[in-house]
Order: structure tokens, then C-alpha cells, then sequence
């Protein structure tokens, strides 16, 4: 799974670099401008691929130490 989140990652870092879009002209929904939409979209994938990586590959010792801490004062 570690390594399924360090490839996403690399592709999200290369899909960044939106060069195709640049020169682009055409709105989409009429308002927006096709490059903002792409990183609209690019901004709620790269939420979703964190949200994975911390409900999938947190280290649950850290929070277990975390609450240990808190129970033990």
C-alpha cells in the first residue's frame, strides 16, 4: 500500500504541471476557465489521495502513544 501511495504521488506531482492547458481559452460551465477547473478537480483528487494515506498508512503507535500521554497526567 506504501508504495501504491509514493506512485499516486509522483503521478499527482507530474499531473501538476498542467503546460497542455496554458494556452487554453474555452470556459467550462460557461465561467470557469478550463485551466482553474483542471486545478479545481487536481485540488479535490490530491485531498482524497491524503485522506487515503492517513486513514491507510498512519502509524497508529504514534496516536497510541499520543493518548497514553494524555491518560497518564
Amino acid at each position: 500500500m506504501r508504495s501504491l501511495a509514493y506512485i499516486l504521488l509522483i503521478v499527482l506531482f507530474v499531473l501538476h504541471q498542467d503546460a497542455w492547458l496554458w494556452e487554453s481559452r474555452r470556459l467550462v460551465f460557461g465561467f470557469l476557465p478550463e485551466g482553474m477547473a483542471y486545478h479545481a478537480l487536481y485540488s479535490l483528487v490530491t485531498a482524497a489521495l491524503w485522506v487515503f494515506v492517513i486513514k491507510v498508512l498512519w502509524p497508529s503507535h504514534i496516536e497510541c502513544w499520543a493518548d497514553e500521554e494524555v491518560g497518564g497526567e
